[in-house]
């Protein structure tokens, strides 16, 4: 094989600071313990689990808003816990990085709702705390739900959200790489002197959608900038991941759908300017496993009769933002313009969906790929998938908390190992040279790296202060 197809496999979880995150229905589950999901003990044993298991990092989704969309109200959102209730998840960071050393740790934060300034903060204290393991999940508001929280009468229009995406990194970029020189913390306490003022400059930025005056809080922390993670799929999502993002989580049930949409990033990567080695690729996944492969059929069955398709609806209907309740299981669903997620909603314009179809496909209460086998069986099918497509690795899923982590590090991660497709020890330092062994600083054809203290732009001023 060449060196492409032998590269190891990026694995992250894919949770979510609430009971119901993709596959709903399953805290039914006799076994399940996500209904502990408000305990801090519960992250602290499932961040040391993934650690033991080699994972690259934990993702962890977020929402502002709440799922209405179906029936019109929130009786199955609420009845079935469907993202609903959902905590903070940033609360939940400093305790798992204190009882990992390795394991990286994907945040998202909807930026429709912050001031860059407080986001690039909160972002770069954790980065400190954690020793470098922080990364983002760029999103922008897709609810019309969290609008009206926040006083709004309706979401912004699609490709507008993305123009002041534009800006907000733009002003993080700022803050994280350019208010602070490397060396500009000294902590000599003979001199008297914590920090050199002659290396630490102002931000002047008045731009379409943010004003900002004045220096960064935070000194230089070890990766300066998180590792940025982009789910876009849309035309305009797409050219702002390629733009930005150093991972980039894309769905996808066809290797061939999934392979061209491979070769688009990577296409669109090389057309910005960047090196199509710095972007990663992962699709997510939801895989139940066992010993034998009819064990992991048995189990399937078995964590089948505790799902609820439906509840996967009420949570497709506000991806798509209208309601799937009101067509016929055998009804064709017709595509309809929309303001939510844009390549979620085009599949209906693409194909004949009917119903029937989704509960079919959300028959785990999830619409990610369904992997069921025996931990070879799993082995070879996620890397005859990554061979195929181009794809760098997975966002696994949970079924059953927390079984089906261990289950997976039982069964399929010494598989993997075993065919020399997954790292049997990390790599050091940092989440960004975990996962790139670049180091730990963006590459300096990124747009984050093309801001100096030493150049003026339109929108920075930058000065030494006196």
């Amino acid at each position: 094989m060449t060196q492409s197809t032998q590269k190891h496999i990026l694995l992250n979880a894919f949770d979510m600071n609430s009971v119901g995150h993709i596959n709903h229905g399953l805290w039914t589950h006799p076994r399940d313990q996500s209904y502990r999901f408000h305990e801090l003990s519960y992250w602290t044993e499932l961040a040391q689990t993934l650690e033991k298991g080699l994972f690259d990092g934990l993702f962890i989704a977020d929402i502002t808003g709440v799922y209405d969309v179906y029936q019109h109200n929130l009786d199955v959102t609420l009845r079935e816990s469907v993202q609903l209730p959902s905590h903070d998840p940033a609360t939940l960071i400093s305790a798992m990085a204190h009882v990992t050393q390795h394991l990286g740790f994907g945040l998202t934060v909807n930026l429709s709702y912050e001031h860059p300034y407080q986001l690039a903060r909160r972002f770069g204290s954790l980065d400190h705390l954690t020793q470098g393991r922080i990364g983002w999940n760029i999103v922008t508001g897709y609810l019309d739900s969290a609008e009206r929280l926040i006083g709004k009468s309706g979401l912004t229009d699609h490709d507008l959200r993305y123009d002041q995406a534009e800006e907000f990194l733009e002003l993080c970029y700022k803050f994280w790489q350019d208010s602070w020189e490397d060396d500009a913390v000294k902590v000599d306490k003979q001199q008297r002197i914590f920090t050199d003022s002659s290396k630490v400059h102002q931000i002047h930025h008045h731009g379409r959608f943010f004003q900002s005056e004045g220096v960064f809080q935070v000194s230089p922390s070890p990766q300066r900038t998180p590792v940025l993670f982009q789910a876009g799929a849309s035309p305009r999502g797409t050219a702002f991941a390629t733009r930005h993002a150093e991972c980039v989580f894309i769905g996808g049930d066809h290797p061939e759908k999934i392979k061209q949409h491979v070769q688009h990033l990577r296409a669109q990567a090389k057309q910005q300017g960047r090196d199509i080695d710095s972007l990663k690729i992962l699709v997510g996944i939801t895989v139940v496993t066992a010993a034998t492969h009819a064990q992991a059929q048995e189990k399937f069955a078995e964590y089948r009769q505790y799902a609820s398709p439906e509840a996967g609806l009420a949570h497709y209907s506000s991806s798509i933002g209208f309601d799937l309740a009101q067509y016929a299981d055998d009804e064709v669903i017709p595509y309809r313009t929309s303001n939510s997620i844009v390549s979620v909603n085009q599949k209906f314009k693409e194909q004949s969906i009917t119903t029937a179809d989704l509960k079919a496909q959300h028959v785990l209460g999830g619409r990610y790929p369904l992997f069921v086998g025996s931990g070879a069986e799993i082995a070879e099918q996620l890397i005859a998938l990554v061979d195929e497509t181009g794809i760098d690795g997975f966002n696994l899923t949970r079924t059953v908390a927390p079984e089906s982590h261990q289950d997976f590090i039982q069964w399929v991660i010494p598989e993997l190992q075993q065919r020399g497709r997954y790292k049997t020890a990390y790599q050091t330092g940092t989440l960004r040279n975990k996962i790139f062994q670049t180091g730990d600083q963006l590459p300096l054809n990124h747009p984050a790296r093309q801001h100096h203290p030493s150049k003026t732009t339109n929108n920075t001023h930058d000065y030494a202060l006196t």
